[in-house]
């Protein structure tokens, strides 16, 4: 399936294709403030319909993960990083796609606090 989204002003619109199973609640630092619910995504299953100037990115502490968001709304739609092997995983933001029911996902908890 194909599920479309975006950030709240529209600026950053997206595409993600495949079923989503469940959703990762992290309570690290930036995702506890954030509040996203994310599905990950092999790279090539994401497509960003925005220009990729048009879209701010914030890094931290080993800087392997690219937090983007709106400079516009500051909206949080996904983040990119890389898996064990090297490839492309993007973390969709689940509260940013539109027509689904997030109260029928099953949500698991990570702990990247400790991490």
């Amino acid at each position: 399936m194909v599920y479309k989204g975006s950030c709240h002003c529209g600026k950053i619109a997206f595409s993600a294709e495949g079923e989503i199973g469940s959703a990762l609640a992290c309570n690290c630092s930036i995702c506890s403030r954030k509040g996203s619910l994310l599905w990950f995504v092999p790279g090539d299953q994401f497509t960003l319909h925005t220009p990729k100037e048009a879209v701010s990115t914030y890094t931290f502490n080993k800087h392997l993960i690219n937090h983007h968001f709106c400079p516009n709304c500051g909206i949080h739609p996904y983040g990119e990083g890389k898996d064990p092997q090297g490839n492309t995983v993007v973390a969709v933001n689940l509260r940013c796609l539109e027509d689904i029911d997030l109260a029928a996902i099953p949500v698991h908890h990570y702990d990247g606090k400790s991490l």
